[in-house]
């Protein structure tokens, strides 16, 4: 039984990326994913009480400005009341 070959990926070739604006560009140690894209992982990893969260709690997310208001008036509702 032959074993499947394994490539690693280092990211869209040199000419994909002359496409993108000049202000998308990004510094190498980040990457732009969509919230869905990570939810489900990140409520998995949180329920599970991961660890390795802990090692991200300083890292800074940029987020919309509507996501942003729904996340405070979402805390808001859900603050218990005295």
């Amino acid at each position: 039984m032959a074993h499947p070959r394994l490539r690693v990926y280092y990211g869209p070739d040199d000419q994909s990326d002359s496409s993108l604006p000049a202000h998308a560009e990004l510094p190498e140690d980040r990457v732009t994913v969509r919230l869905g894209e990570v939810a489900d992982w990140l409520v998995d990893a949180v329920h599970s009480g991961r660890t390795w969260l802990r090692d991200f709690e300083d890292d800074e997310l940029t987020i919309s400005n509507d996501l942003h208001d729904i996340i405070l008036a979402y805390q808001k509702y859900r603050r218990p009341s005295a």
